[in-house]
């Protein structure tokens, strides 16, 4: 074969992959952002498919579908809202399926702040602040309400609570040290960035509801089979030992029907 011949058909390889990748538009609640960019990460280069991503609290990434916007791809961090996509003729029938489950903790930068259970910590008040995620619009601010109210100490930190918009703004909060401690997501201290640094407490899962995680393939990724093999690729074993290493539990099968 000539170097011609062989030049040629390297360009037909590469315009014919390029011509078959696609984009997924995702929107992705805070809580599960670096997670899933790890997941993305590997996605894209096993596939040759991008991913564009959007993330923000599970609230306003609903708002923003229900008006139009232009995703492929929900990823929540309840099951309330896919479930309503899927009544709202917004996602796919029977696309919805539980990708993880996720863990809330209370923590802080500082090392020795947290030194106990947490609601010795929270009664003793040695603290300016603690930041929540806003409860209307974030499923892990609801979690962090509740384990505050069946801990018994809701009415002394009432007044001392800092809320951010989603959870990734509450992390914010609290490793810049606005907030000297706050409930954020156990993925997020286990995240490379902070690698389980300062100090924390992982709350019992029995304080609050189960922060169960849904997916769901939006009626405007219906015809993307890039977002269809997206969703297939996050059930699949090399998906959840990612989603496992940041913290999240597996433990439930993925399916629609909770």
């Amino acid at each position: 074969m000539t170097v011609s011949c062989v030049l040629f058909l390297l360009i037909f390889y590469v315009h014919a992959s390029a011509a078959s990748a696609e984009e997924v538009r995702a929107a992705v609640a805070s809580n599960f952002l670096a997670t899933f960019h790890e997941i993305a990460k590997i996605f894209e280069h096993d596939t040759g498919h991008v991913l564009a991503i959007s993330s923000g609290s599970s609230g306003k990434l609903y708002a923003q579908v229900q008006h139009g916007a232009p995703f492929d791809v929900f990823f929540s961090a309840d099951s309330k809202r896919p479930r309503l996509m899927e009544q709202e003729a917004l996602a796919v029938p029977e696309s919805r399926f539980t990708y993880a489950v996720g863990r809330l903790t209370l923590w802080s930068a500082n090392p020795a702040l947290i030194n106990g259970d947490g609601q010795t910590v929270l009664s003793q008040g040695r603290f300016e602040h603690v930041a929540i995620a806003n409860p209307k619009t974030a499923p892990y601010g609801v979690a962090a309400k509740h384990t505050l109210e069946r801990l018994g100490v809701w009415p002394e930190v009432e007044r001392r609570i800092v809320q951010g918009e989603n959870i990734g703004q509450t992390f914010q909060f609290v490793y810049s040290q606005n907030a000297q401690l706050g409930f954020v997501a156990l993925s997020q201290v286990l995240s490379p960035k902070i690698n389980g640094a300062g100090s924390r407490w992982d709350v019992p899962v029995h304080l609050h509801r189960p922060l169960t995680q849904q997916a769901v393939l939006l009626v405007n990724g219906q015809r993307n089979q890039a977002a269809v093999a997206f969703l297939e690729y996050v059930k699949a074993a090399k998906a959840q030992q990612i989603i496992e290493r940041f913290g999240y539990g597996v433990e439930e099968k993925p399916h629609a029907n909770e």
